[in-house]
């Protein structure tokens, strides 16, 4: 296909998000309707969307293409999914929706003090930057080689392209635009999804069911209780998946400012419930997908593996229109992930850091917190042209981004020691406990895997939080003894 013509399609899918952007900013501009989107997104489109939101572009990609060496093992994680949507819908949206909060961090400020609230906020804006960057980077190295190459279109004029894009559909009304483009988005992902799965199957001539197919295959294999030291171990990437889920979505931002956009705690708690159970049936059906797609390449001679799977046999093998849904559906995930993002990073960086809701009166609200979405947006673009030209080694690249994972720990020890004690830490020692940990976390974790063999994998993330909550029973010691000394 022609550049141009590949192009017009993504001109025109942008079309559709402006305009929506346009429908959904008809109210008077607000901060209300920027962050919360004044409570009143309708839980099932909150749900739907987060299914885009959830999977982004690098799960798009990559979870197709673990299944040749991983086999379906990755459904042990979403397993553990469960669990831990199940403790965010009991127990974390009942805490947020109570204390009626527009950023989940100011819950530290009110448990432990400033010092803990600018903690979690800094970790999470850190994470979210980087981990936003790293997304938009893949997809906009993806479209650089399939279009902008040919065009002579450099790469840090892609990279500012599409980051003006998510700005121009979110700068007015954030949140509330996003709860819809989501929507939208999610459904390109899983039509994509579909239509490659349709034709593959078709291609392969499998004469019984797509069911019996995949249950018969050797690569389908789903538990693993053999070798506590692997990472693939069942009881590892179960509880890892309960805690990713915790801190990943109840613990972010990102993704609890769509479910604070619900009218009531019991809509929210609705949107949780839905949201599971679809996105388990989605991951499933991309590990399918992963299957068939490995068994296609392998019949078919092609030397294609991991995160160049799905996009060498979207591009060169499997027909235009697999093609066409490829990229949009990359787009899409790539996209519901980066643009909440923005609008998370703009929430926490205005509400979190400097504090405007009791700075400023509403018009300077509104003023400060445009321009903070300008330079978050500038700080995204100036991170991914940096992965380009200065960091340039993938590897490296990539490892910074599942570092951005250890960032969570401090956060999942911060809140569980608030929610599950009653003491009261020293404030002014959380910061140093909370960098510290992910650091120990990471020592740990390398000279466990070096020494004895035995790969922490997803566990890390519990490893980092039982460091910080540790850290926070010592700081508490020293509180306690502080207050119960004499005054002289």
């Amino acid at each position: 296909m022609k550049p141009i013509y590949i192009l017009l399609i993504i001109a025109a899918y942008f079309g559709i998000l402006i305009l929506i952007s346009f429908l959904t900013s008809k109210d008077e501009e607000s901060n209300d309707t920027f962050f919360k989107a004044k409570r009143q997104s309708p839980w099932y489109v909150v749900a739907f969307g987060m299914i885009g939101a959830s999977l982004s572009g690098v799960t798009f990609i990559s979870v197709p293409g673990w299944v040749e060496a991983s086999k379906f093992s990755y459904m042990q994680v979403v397993f553990g999914y469960i669990l831990g949507y199940f403790i965010i819908g009991a127990v974390l949206l009942p805490l947020y929706y109570r204390l009626n909060l527009t950023s989940i961090y100011t819950y530290l400020e009110q448990r432990f003090g400033p010092h803990s609230y600018k903690t979690g906020a800094s970790f999470f804006l850190l994470s979210r930057v980087v981990g936003a960057s790293f997304r938009l980077f893949l997809v906009a190295n993806v479209l650089q080689v399939i279009i902008f190459n040919e065009m002579g279109v450099p790469f840090w004029a892609t990279v500012t392209l599409t980051i003006l894009l998510i700005w121009l559909y979110t700068f007015k009304s954030g949140i509330k635009t996003i709860v819809w483009t989501d929507t939208l988005q999610t459904l390109f992902m899983l039509i994509a999804l579909g239509v490659t799965i349709v034709t593959v199957y078709n291609d392969m001539n499998i004469s019984e069911g797509i069911t019996n197919y995949v249950a018969s295959s050797d690569l389908s294999k789903m538990f693993f209780f053999d070798n506590i030291k692997s990472a693939d171990y069942f009881w590892k990437q179960f509880i890892s998946g309960a805690f990713i889920a915790v801190v990943m979505t109840g613990l972010d931002q990102d993704m609890m400012q769509k479910n604070l956009t619900c009218r009531s705690l019991k809509d929210a708690q609705k949107n949780v419930f839905w949201f599971t159970i679809v996105l388990t049936i989605v991951n499933f059906i991309f590990l399918c997908l992963g299957l068939l797609l490995t068994v296609y390449a392998q019949q078919n001679g092609i030397d294609a593996h991991k995160d160049d799977l799905f996009a060498v046999l979207a591009k060169d093998y499997l027909g235009i229109a697999v093609f066409i849904f490829f990229l949009i559906g990359l787009i899409a995930a790539a996209y519901s992930s980066a643009d909440s993002a923005l609008t998370a990073l703009t929430t926490s960086f205005s509400v979190d850091i400097l504090n405007i809701e009791n700075k400023y009166g509403e018009k300077k609200q509104i003023a400060v917190r445009k321009r903070i979405h300008i330079l978050f947006s500038l700080l995204l673009i100036l991170v991914i042209i940096a992965f380009k030209y200065i960091i340039k080694n993938e590897s490296v690249i990539a490892k910074l981004f599942v570092f951005t994972g250890y960032t969570y720990g401090p956060l999942l020890g911060m809140y569980s020691f608030g929610l599950f004690t009653k003491l009261k830490a020293n404030d002014k020692f959380i910061p140093f406990i909370a960098i510290i940990s992910p650091i120990l976390s990471y020592v740990i974790s390398f000279y466990s895997n070096k020494k004895f063999n035995f790969d922490f994998g997803f566990f890390v993330l519990i490893l980092n939080g039982a460091l910080t909550f540790i850290g926070l029973l010592i700081a508490s010691s020293f509180k306690q003894e502080r207050d119960l000394k004499p005054a002289h």
